[in-house]
Formats: C-alpha cells, structure tokens, sequence
C-alpha cells in the first residue's frame, strides 16, 4: 500500500474506502486533497466530520478556497443539528446543545436516540446523503457507536463513505449507554468494507527529522502489538530520555530535585515551537507552577469551568450566596491564589451578610468584589465582579497571587456580562470560539487529549510512570499520540523508581 494507493481508493467508485492512518503519515493532507477535488465540480457537496475542533481548524485550513461546497463540523454538532430539527418526536427541548450541556452524558444521550431516529425513519438519512453525497469521516476510531450508525445509515441511502482511522489513537473511548448500538469492531470493519488502504510513509518528519518519524512508526508497531518501547539502545538523536523522580506529595502534582530539572528547564528554553504533554488536568496545572508559569496551559475548545459556572448562576435564581459559591469554585478551577482560606471564606461572609461591617485594606477590597453580586445578583454582576478581580491582581499587592491559569476561559467568563441572555451569550462566546478556531501558543503545556489533531517541533512527555502510562489499551493510545506529535525532538521524562510498564529502561 502507498500513497499512491490510498490516492486512488478514495477517488474511486467503492462506497466505503477506509484507511487506517497512523499519525503524521499524511491522513490529512489526503483527506483535504480529495475534498478539494469534489469540491471543484460544483455540483458535489462534501460533508468532514470531526471529533475535536482542533482537527476542524486544521481541514478548515487546508481546504481553504472550497466554499460552502465543503463543509467542517463536529460529529457531536451534526448529532445535535438533526436533534433539534427533530427534538419532538426525540423527545428533547428545542435547544438541545443546552440540554445535553446540562445533562450528564447528555450528548451521548442525544447520539443514541439520534442512531435509533435514523433507524426507524430511513428517509431522515436519505435527505441526509442527497445533502452530503460524500462525506469524510476523520479519526473514526473515537466514534461510538452511535456516531458510527450515524455514517453507516448515511451509506445505506447512498453516500460514498471516506473514513479515516488509526486504532492506536482511540483516545475518546467511553462505556457505552444502555440500549446504544455496540461499538464498531475495528478488525470486522476492515472486513466489510468495499477498500482499505493503510498509509505507512512519515511524512510529517520529512522535511525536519526522518529518523524520528521512522523511530515513532516503530514506536507504535510496538505499543499495536502489546509491546514495549525500547529506550535502552538505537534510539536516534532527536530521542532524549531523562530520568526524574517525582517529589510531589500530592496525587496528581509534580515536582523534581533543582539537579533533575536542569536539562529539562534547558530544554523547554532553547526551542520557541514547544508542546508539554501530560495526561490529567491536575497535573497539567501543576506543572504550570513547575515551570513558574513561563508556559501557558493550552485550553483547547472545551470550557468546562465557564459551562458549570453558568449552570450555577442558573440554578442559583438570583441567590447572592449561591452566587458567591459559585465565583469562588469558578476561581479555583481556572486557577489559584482566590482559596477559602486566602480569600472565598471572607468574601462568602461578605455576600451573606450583606458587606455591613465596616473594614479597611484587604477586608474592605473583598467587600467592594461583594458588592458586585448584591447590586446584580446575575450573570452581570459575576463579569463586573471577575474584571475588578483583574485589575486588583494587576494593582494591588493583596491580590497579586491570585493566577487565572486558564485566562481564556477567565475572561469568556467576564464577556458574558455584555448579554442580556446568559444562556444566548454562552452560546454566541461558543460559537465565535467555535468559528474563530483559536491555535495553541508557539510554546504550551497540554493534555494529551487536548493537543490530539496537533503537532509541534518540540515536545515533553511527562511524567512517564505508572501512574500516567499504565499498561492498559487506552495508556498505549494516549502514550503514541503523544509522541507522534514532535516534528524534531522528543524529551521523555521517565522514573525508574515508578516505571511505565510500556518503556524497557
């Protein structure tokens, strides 16, 4: 199989092509090549499907020029597009987004009655197909398999399927909801389908380090097939493994000796295009105190913090001391510095009973925030509250400490004020995000899940132990994503006193 191949495959006449693609060996760029060539006979419409915004920034790129004949979306939007037209006979509320926001699992929920709407009434899928009679299906191994019934039924009723795979980077996976339609078997569906192709060539280290393209392909064939990967000999030079032992006490947090971090301090120092990858959020902010917070936190699309903010002030009816909870909450997850102890207790005390007693220096400032909230026990008063927090940490030594870790989210927070509607603002701050495709800086810390669809010159892997990379199927999925996602060097940051089962050290 060859590029050449897989070239052929997707413009042929098969209904269903599936190409298995490990990372950097040219998925996109095949992918955004053909629908450029549907769309340049108008009278075909071409439909992407995506699992993450990020990979919806870069089709949205690449095809730059097509029009509305290609069109970028989320599986999750498309899902949610066909509920609402439909949320009646579903059973949902008109503004099914806010619903399945609200609701735990709620877009799962939406997926599975969407997949059994989709069964009982074939004429949905139809008009569907005739919309988008080709439709690319990216990273299809994340789909549940709901989602995957979604492109199934659309075949069924004529579309020709695109779809783009790799079951080494099933990062997305979920335990399946009672009554959803079974996840798709990877090994039955290679079976099923009219082609499949396999790209197999590194070309996202062509023009930078081959050496470490062919070593990542490696890597994976490895981690596929239940092994380890080797660090004990042949790495190649763009392969540096650093041995560090963890001194946090705290789960989660990270911390090392002044002597074990030098060459990683050097290394995050001396290359502008850098990637930090780790697994958990905690230790992600951790590791933005580890680094003095030099390198900002990649937030990616998801605003976690803003939604359950929102659905806190909802459910708080105009109750100040709700209100106030749910600031101090809304605090510590973008962030620290605005603890119980430092500040939430005190200003809580001040909302409840109304800012009556007379204070002075820090006590009277955290009595001005409060009278925010008992002004405009709403959305408005949260943002004028949350922008004069700003300011105090930029003038005032009391608050200097506070740090909004995640300032996007922080100051999305403060833009909700603007709108009457705090429902409507979330969803127009969504939809600008959402449109407007924001990049990671040149130099971050991430997630692992949240730098899938990137890639980078430089990138850190840490921590490397047991905790992080234990020997299960999603630790191998979440391990190779993240080291296919250097360009040039990769710096793996191992403990030999916790060791990942899937390195020989």
């Amino acid at each position: 199989m060859s590029d050449a191949s897989v070239h052929t495959a997707l413009r042929s006449d098969a209904p269903l092509v599936l190409v298995e693609a490990p990372a950097g060996c040219g998925k996109t760029h095949q992918g955004a090549d053909y629908a450029r060539d549907v769309a340049a006979d108008r009278s075909n419409r071409l439909l992407i499907l995506t699992h993450t915004h990020a990979a919806c920034s870069v089709f949205a790129e690449r095809t730059r020029g097509s029009g509305s004949r290609v069109e970028i979306r989320t599986i999750d939007s498309l899902i949610a597009h066909i509920a609402t037209a439909y949320h009646l006979g579903l059973g949902l509320p008109a503004d099914v987004p806010t619903w399945a926001r609200r609701t735990p699992d709620g877009y799962r929920h939406v997926a599975l009655r969407v997949a059994a709407l989709l069964k009982r009434h074939p004429m949905i899928a139809t008009a569907l197909a005739k919309r988008y009679p080709v439709v690319i299906c990216d990273e299809h191994q994340d789909c549940s398999g709901d989602q995957h019934a979604l492109g199934m039924a659309m075949l069924d009723q004529g579309a020709r399927l695109r779809v783009f795979a790799d079951p080494v980077q099933r990062i997305f996976k979920e335990t399946p909801l009672a009554g959803s339609t079974p996840a798709q078997d990877w090994v039955a569906l290679t079976k099923q389908v009219h082609a499949f192709e396999e790209l197999d060539t590194p070309h996202r280290w062509r023009s930078g380090c081959p050496d470490l393209g062919r070593w990542t392909l490696l890597a994976r064939t490895a981690l596929k097939n239940g092994g380890k990967i080797d660090l004990r000999n042949n790495l190649p030079a763009s392969v540096s493994v650093v041995v560090a032992e963890n001194q946090a006490r705290r789960n989660m947090e990270y911390q090392l000796a002044p002597t074990d971090r030098r060459v990683i301090d050097a290394f995050t120092r001396s290359h502008a295009s850098l990637l930090v990858l780790t697994r958990y959020n905690e230790t992600a902010r951790s590791l933005r105190a580890f680094f003095n917070r030099r390198l900002p936190l990649w937030e990616g699309h998801t605003r976690s913090a803003l939604e359950k903010l929102v659905d806190a002030i909802t459910a708080g009816n105009a109750d100040c001391p709700k209100l106030a909870a749910a600031v101090v909450t809304f605090m510590n997850d973008i962030g620290k510095g605005f603890s119980p102890s430092a500040f939430g207790d005190r200003f809580e005390k001040e909302v409840r009973e109304g800012c009556t007693t007379r204070s002075r220096g820090k006590p009277a400032t955290i009595q001005e925030l409060a009278r925010f909230l008992l002004a405009e026990p709403d959305h408005r008063g949260v943002a004028k509250l949350l922008a004069r927090l700003a300011e105090l940490k930029q003038g005032d030594a009391d608050f200097a400490d506070i740090e909004m870790d995640h300032s996007r989210e922080f100051w999305e927070a403060v833009r909700l004020g603007n709108f009457e509607d705090l429902e409507a603002g979330l969803a127009e701050i969504t939809h600008r995000r959402t449109y407007g495709r924001p990049k990671p800086p040149d130099a971050a810390i991430s997630t692992i899940h949240k730098a899938k669809g990137l890639e980078c010159g430089n990138v850190v892997v840490m921590p490397c132990d047991s905790t992080t990379f234990p020997d299960r199927e999603d630790a191998r999925c979440l391990l190779y994503v993240a080291i296919s996602r250097a360009k040039e060097r990769l710096m793996l940051v191992v403990s030999r006193a916790d060791p990942s089962p899937l390195f020989q050290l």
